[in-house]
């Protein structure tokens, strides 16, 4: 653990001795220290809301003065459990029944593990720590909100009240965590893109299925543009795929199974359908038929690689033709369990900015290297220049991967040399690889310092094997390619709500849906309105005019809250002498202007991709 989630562990057992000794029946299940802050799991007849927040809060602060210190309890399990089964494990005493959860969870312990307990004050509990010395250490309290959770996260099991909070070493740290929070819940991306209009979930749709509105369209069209540009110059080449493919493909290439948890079910032929119907056929045994390859059917493609594999082998392919890169906006599906989706970065179906290179051995290392410049493009370009980059190498579970270790090998070395070539720092994590091979991801900090993985680049020595690929050499033999899976964005819903938080929603021109918005100040100024705009739509800039009957300053503070970059004011006098009044959102008002210097100064800003 860092320092911050040891501090936190313990605030954890500081809200657990708290919510003890003001209702002493509450039965303890875990509390580890999480992202941001920590949490408690417990069951008790008493629904815990914020109303008790204070006098928690109250009682943790007692506790906090105390300066009670943690102490590391050795014990084997037996003592432990006779402690559990007298009540005494996460209590403050001995209690008439078992501490049912912290029993448990000390059978689950595997044998060879050894068992301790940690107490503050009259408080244990069932802990492999660590902790900070005393509870003093823990400066800054506060808890932020309750919720539901079943034990171990398995609806099967009694569903427990969970206690979140943050903490921190001092009060100065903490209020500016909470003011980060306000600025985060300011710029979320499910509240702004309700209120700008972006996209769009209906139940009557399906959780997790977005609906683009034309404003979040557009958006996505100026970033599909700008990405299509770029790799225009790089040479790729626009393909397109079905939604849905044979079963039999994903068998190859391995994503059924490996991904089978995480993708819809499979769908059988109709004829098929209606004969394991008529057959009576339980669910049991359509799982074993379709998981043992005795049943065939259709997928809902959870990933574009394999159709794209299939274009590279649709024809002989010579070594004068590679690298081959084909690119594709595919959208794929992923069955998400509901309490896992979450806005736009969270979904059942979305849109990979998805491409893969097929390229000889002794040019892996120049493609690698194009698509890492191509990601740090997109990210610069983008404001988004804070980021490092993890490597992600093979975990030690090896039936989670495919594919014999020398090619792994070679596949780890190849990404980390390029990255090295690129001059680029980087860190190594065990179990980060995609299952066919390692990658490079991007884990880029947005303006209130959260960390998103975006951009990624992968080396796959796998998957030509498995599909039987070849080209012809210059020797006129056959030989294996390499692929490389590369997406920029990721995805173009979750590239979305980062960009959203990360602007406020405050998009530079080139992005924002609507660039200028003319206002007349009366219906007299409508006719040189509509003129000033149809001027601007000529030259592709996307414009309204504001025809309601309201105040300019009312109309301005709509144009505000509705975060249009450029407001072109229309008055008698701008209408007389072919003017304009140009406001912008971000330097204030910019003063009298000439139709064609305002167009000309926003179609530069356009064209430079200005922030």
């Amino acid at each position: 653990m860092t320092e911050l989630e040891t501090l936190r562990h313990s605030a954890a057992h500081i809200l657990a001795t708290a919510i003890l000794e003001i209702w002493p029946e509450a039965q303890l299940a875990a509390g580890p220290p999480v992202e941001n802050g920590f949490y408690y799991d417990l069951s008790l007849p008493h629904r815990i809301s914020p109303e008790d927040f204070p006098t928690i809060e109250g009682k943790m602060r007692e506790i906090v003065r105390a300066g009670q210190p943690f102490v590391c309890v050795p014990a084997g399990r037996e003592e432990a459990e006779k402690l559990a089964l007298r009540g005494r494990l996460g209590a403050l005493s001995e209690r008439p029944v078992p501490s049912e959860f912290k029993l448990d969870i000390l059978r689950g312990i595997p044998e060879d593990e050894p068992i301790t307990l940690y107490q503050n004050g009259e408080f244990l509990d069932l802990c492999a720590g660590p902790h900070v010395r005393s509870t003093a250490l823990v400066g800054a309290v506060r808890l932020t909100h309750v919720a539901s959770a079943y034990y171990r996260g398995d609806e099967r099991n009694p569903q427990l009240q969970r206690v979140y909070g943050t903490a921190f070493a001092t009060e100065r740290e903490l209020e500016e965590h909470l003011a980060r929070l306000e600025e985060a819940k300011r710029r979320d991306h499910r509240k702004l893109g309700r209120e700008l209009e972006l996209f769009y979930f209906d139940d009557a749709v399906g959780a997790g299925l977005p609906l683009w509105l034309p404003r979040g369209a557009l958006i996505r069209q100026e970033l599909q543009a700008f990405l299509g540009e770029l790799l225009a110059a790089q040479g790729y080449e626009t393909v397109f795929t079905p939604h849905i493919g044979e079963l039999g493909l994903y068998r190859t290439s391995g994503h059924f199974p490996f991904y089978r948890e995480s993708q819809y079910p499979p769908i059988p032929e109709p004829a098929a359908w209606e004969n394991l119907v008529h057959e009576g056929c339980s669910c049991g045994d359509y799982a074993n038929r379709m998981e043992s390859g005795a049943l065939g059917g259709y997928l809902l493609k959870p990933m574009n690689c394999p159709m794209h594999i299939r274009i590279f082998a649709s024809r002989p392919r010579s070594y004068r033709e590679l690298p081959v890169r084909l690119a594709e906006f595919g959208t794929v599906y992923r069955w998400e369990k509901s309490g896992e989706l979450g806005g736009m970065t969270r979904l059942r179906g979305f849109t990979q900015d998805d491409a893969h290179i097929f390229c000889s051995e002794d040019q892996v290392e120049a493609e690698v290297g194009g698509c890492l410049e191509l990601v740090r493009t997109v990210l610069a370009t983008l404001d988004l220049r804070d980021c490092r980059i993890r490597l992600g190498l093979r975990g030690p579970e090896s039936e989670k991967y495919i594919g014999e270790p020398e090619l792994w090998e070679k596949a780890e070395a190849a990404l980390a040399s390029a990255i090295r070539l690129a001059g680029l720092d980087f860190t190594q994590e065990a179990g980060e690889a995609a299952f066919y091979g390692p990658k490079i991801d991007f884990l880029v900090r947005d303006c209130l310092g959260r960390e998103w993985q975006l951009g990624t680049v992968q080396l796959d020595y796998n998957l030509p094997i498995r599909f039987g690929l070849t080209f012809v050499g210059s020797d006129n033999r056959d030989h294996r390619p390499v692929m490389i899976h590369r997406a920029p964005f990721g995805s173009l819903e979750r590239f979305l709500a980062i960009l959203t938080e990360h602007f406020g929603g405050d998009f530079p021109v080139w992005l924002a849906p609507e660039q200028v918005r003319i206002l007349p100040i009366s219906d007299l100024q409508l006719d040189y309105a509509r003129e000033v705009a149809a001027a601007l739509r000529q030259r592709r800039l996307r414009v309204t005019v504001d025809e309601k009957s309201e105040t300019l300053n009312a109309k301005i503070r709509i144009a505000e809250r509705q975060k249009i970059p450029y407001m072109a004011i229309v008055g008698k006098n701008e209408q007389s002498s072919k003017n304009l009044s140009v406001r912008s959102r971000k330097r204030g008002n910019l003063g009298v202007m000439t139709l064609t210097a305002f167009v000309d100064q926003v179609v530069e800003e356009v064209a430079r991709r200005s922030l």
